[in-house]
């Protein structure tokens, strides 16, 4: 057929499943449907390195020593196609590393550098990020040097430790084991604005009130990592930046102390760049043309000097000697007058009154010259504000009580969402124990297990306090920071021991219980809760007529309450659990959205999830003993009737209100059972319909045991980083 027939309007004639172009899919027809994508992120299928790939392994073979020498090298080698600052890398560098870090959240673990998401959108093409595609560029040779040893997220977060170092800072250490992602990230919530620095009245109940701001969000606006550097919706008001910065950060785990230190410490290096017009930049990485090679924001007038660079449209260097870590940033702030003036960009920004011509940094691209410093309404939020003013004053009494505070900070900041210790790879791992590294001492592994299995089966608990306890000690872990998990039994610890998801008299029964057999046998109690669940499922199993043992890996400690940060957990607090049927209110998300979100922080995959529901709910380990979904007149077995009463037609789902369903018989009008949404989603939702019906199949008695089992094991030791 002739490609200018009138019938195909020079359409593409490929049948593609989705218009890649206008961002739009089949489903979009249907946009209230369970979208289950965000349990498909990172599919082995994106991921080029096989699966035999094992970059701890592959980090044997890097010459740590080679590479830090090549990125010292690297910070001083300008290069004309993106001249450095001064003939210095390391403030773009710092910057590419701080907001690859800093885009981290406590409240669900997400983001931070360790996957190296910089890479791809939206993060590479934020307002926030302009120009960090160059600093990843100048990174490529070493990249391309050290290979499959070396991983992007690494790379990233190293460079800015080395810049640090290349200008003077002893630093306090620095992990490998970051491991690439290839894929972006794009089911993760970053707000609902639909345009780029939207005002934040959109994320915020109260804008005046910091603490409103939506959760899990901690950047004040859409595209940027903390706050508006030019004041709230860009209106200067150093008070109320303030309150702005003390949320967001605390947002991100850090106190007022690692706050003011991580600013001050932050801008005594680099400058700001917006010397020229920001509205002739060309388009972000994501938007622009094949010809841009995956590179945005071309400025036409650089004119190949560093010193005409527009970025965040603030212009200047904050000290004056901005390649030096120094104390420059508290002589500047707290020995000058400022007046708000407009950088030649036309962004609200703070200059002297007046100063000393050679107080002045030096232009970054002629030293003969020199310009005015500047500070953004944060930088003037540290001094206006009381408690970060006695915090900067205490720093200027004591520098080296600063410089290893930053260097705390700065290591927490690069290492928080990496997870336990365990998982730290390297020559420059601090021998120190932090307790935001939430430690856990090692566990016994020699005591006499099967010993402690029968009196755990002697102990007159039931089948469902083994089982919920256990589950509910797992369920904390979240693999976008590894934090959380059985491991170290927190849950007997404040706050876990207190939460309502827990439900604390039933969880103080058996872990009374459960801890004098710990210590009669020599073991921790985290693994003598861990068994005491399999025992449980081993139970169910055996009332179904399948003999199996799960497995069990000792070794797990107890962690004790000096090693726990206990406000940091509190953002671990379930406050739904779909697999035990369980809501502590309603939402303005439908339950079964916060149980994808809850189920892609586990790591599980939507088939192993459909199998742990169907699973928890034939052993009747809903929250407080409810019945809702619960198909069986004596619930303890391992069996599918979940499955094969959501599928069975002769019954009919009848809405009784307040969330609950009826299951009725389609002839007698008899009431067979409840369900709730969460248990009626695995049969209404199409996607989840097809994995119920490969449980509720007369052949599928014996598969639903053993993927059972192996998806509760997976849970039992998301942890367990010494086993892996």
């Amino acid at each position: 057929m002739d490609g200018n027939d009138v019938n195909t309007g020079g359409k593409c004639p490929v049948m593609h499943g989705g218009m890649t172009s206008s961002g739009t899919s089949v489903t979009d027809w249907w946009p209230n449907a369970l979208n289950l994508d965000i349990l498909h992120q990172h599919d082995s299928k994106t991921n080029p390195m096989g699966p035999d790939f094992d970059y701890r392994e592959e980090l044997k073979k890097l010459d740590v020593g080679a590479l830090k020498a090549d990125l010292h090298a690297l910070m001083t080698d300008s290069q004309a196609w993106w001249p450095a600052d001064w003939g210095h890398y390391g403030g773009l560098m710092i910057r590419m590393a701080w907001h690859a870090a800093g885009s981290y959240r406590l409240a669900d673990g997400r983001g931070g550098g360790g996957t190296g998401n910089q890479r791809f959108a939206p993060l590479n093409s934020w307002p926030d990020n302009v120009s960090l595609d160059k600093a990843r560029r100048l990174l490529w040779p070493i990249k391309k040097k050290y290979g499959n040893a070396l991983s992007w997220a690494d790379l990233i977060i190293l460079a800015g430790t080395i810049a640090y170092e290349s200008m003077g800072l002893k630093t306090f250490g620095f992990a490998f084991g970051r491991e690439d992602i290839w894929h972006p990230e794009k089911d993760v919530y970053w707000g609902s604005e639909k345009e780029w620095l939207a005002p934040s009245d959109a994320r915020y109940d109260d804008v005046d009130a910091p603490e409103t701001m939506e959760n899990p969000l901690a950047a004040v606006q859409m595209g940027l990592i903390y706050v508006n550097p030019e004041g709230v919706n860009g209106v200067s008001d150093p008070q109320k930046t303030a309150d702005q910065v003390r949320e967001t950060f605390a947002r991100m785990a850090m106190n007022d102390e690692e706050t003011a230190a991580l600013t001050a410490g932050g801008h005594t290096v680099g400058k700001t760049h917006g010397n020229g017009d920001a509205e002739a930049l060309g388009p972000e990485p994501e938007a622009a043309g094949p010809e841009a090679q995956g590179m945005g924001w071309v400025n036409p007038n650089m004119g190949g000097k560093a010193a005409n660079a527009v970025t965040s449209g603030l212009e200047g260097a904050w000290t004056t000697e901005p390649t030096k870590f120094d104390m420059g940033f508290f002589d500047m702030l707290f020995g000058h007058e400022w007046e708000l003036r407009k950088s030649p960009a036309g962004a609200n920004q703070w200059e002297p009154v007046d100063i000393k011509e050679e107080d002045k940094p030096r232009d970054a691209s002629d030293p003969t010259k020199r310009r005015n410093p500047m500070m953004t309404d944060a930088d003037m939020a540290m001094k206006v504000d009381p408690t970060y003013r006695a915090i900067c004053e205490k720093f200027m009494a004591d520098p080296e009580y600063f410089r290893d505070t930053f260097a705390r900070a700065w290591f927490k900041l690069t290492h928080r969402d990496m997870g336990p210790k365990a998982r730290y790879i390297g020559p420059d791992v601090p021998a120190e124990d932090l307790i935001w590294q939430d430690p856990i001492p090692e566990g016994p592994s020699n005591y006499d297990i099967g010993g402690l299995k029968a009196a755990i089966a002697a102990s007159g608990l039931s089948q469902q306090d083994m089982v919920t306890t256990a589950w509910d000690s797992a369920r904390t872990y979240r693999g976008s920071d590894m934090r959380g998990g059985a491991n170290g039994a927190r849950i007997r610890l404040a706050p876990q021991k207190d939460w309502a998801g827990n439900e604390p008299e039933r969880l103080a029964r058996v872990l009374s219980v459960l801890e004098p057999l710990a210590a009669q046998f020599g073991a921790s109690v985290a693994d003598t809760i861990v068994l005491a669940g399999n025992l449980g499922v081993e139970m169910a199993a055996a009332a179904a007529g399948f003999d199996i043992t799960v497995p069990f890996a000792p070794g797990r400690g107890d962690a004790t309450d000096e090693m726990t940060d206990a406000e940091s957990f509190e953002p671990l607090e379930p406050i739904h659990d779909g697999y035990r049927n369980w809501l502590k209110k309603d939402y303005a998300v439908a339950p079964e959205e916060l149980m994808l979100d809850r189920t892609q922080l586990m790591g599980l995959t939507a088939p192993e999830m459909v199998v742990l529901v169907g699973g928890m709910r034939a052993m009747g380990t809903n929250h407080g003993g409810t019945a809702h979904g619960v198909f069986s007149e004596a619930p303890g077995a391992l069996t599918t009737e979940f499955f094969t009463t959501l599928t069975d037609m002769t019954y009919t789902w009848v809405d009784a209100g307040e969330g609950v369903y009826q299951i009725r018989d389609r002839n007698s009008g008899k009431i067979r059972g409840t369900a709730t949404r969460l248990d009626l989603v695995f049969g209404s939702n199409s996607i989840l319909r097809a994995y119920a019906e490969v449980y509720a199949q007369d052949d599928a008695a014996e598969k639903f045991v053993i993927d059972f089992v192996n998806a509760w094991t997976k849970v039992m030791n998301a942890d367990r980083f010494d086993i892996a």
